[in-house]
């Protein structure tokens, strides 16, 4: 008689479950950055609203470091529902108008000098 074969064992974790945090790792490999280039310019990031890590564990939430992505070009993800910033003002001069703008602020300066230096004398 041919021998009874074990049934297999179900594995322990029947489904996946994605991670919502990562670590620093993680997170400098999803910008495209080694670890000490992360490091390097953590501050700056900081400064430009990235996500900070969480103080217990030190490790940051995926969805808000992809929200702060999205976030940072508003026009590529106009479905995330970010404002698009509206542009800057053009210039309300060109170069050479602000360059007499400046000529005639110092003739003027200079005219009022003068008349000081003749009343005084």
């Amino acid at each position: 008689m041919a021998a009874k074969k074990a049934m297999p064992k179900a594995p322990q974790v029947r489904f996946r479950i994605d991670p919502a945090y990562a670590p620093a790792e993680k997170i400098a490999r999803r910008l495209c950055l080694t670890l000490d280039q992360f490091r390097d310019c953590a501050r700056r990031l900081y400064a430009r609203g990235f996500p900070l890590p969480d103080e217990t564990t030190g490790m940051y939430d995926l969805e808000a470091v992809e929200r702060w992505r999205m976030k940072q070009r508003p026009d590529l993800y106009p479905e995330a529902g970010f404002p698009i910033p509206a542009p800057a003002p053009p210039p309300r001069l060109d170069l050479g108008a602000k360059a007499r703008e400046i000529y005639e602020a110092d003739q003027r300066r200079r005219a009022e000098i003068l008349s000081q230096r003749r009343r005084k004398s």
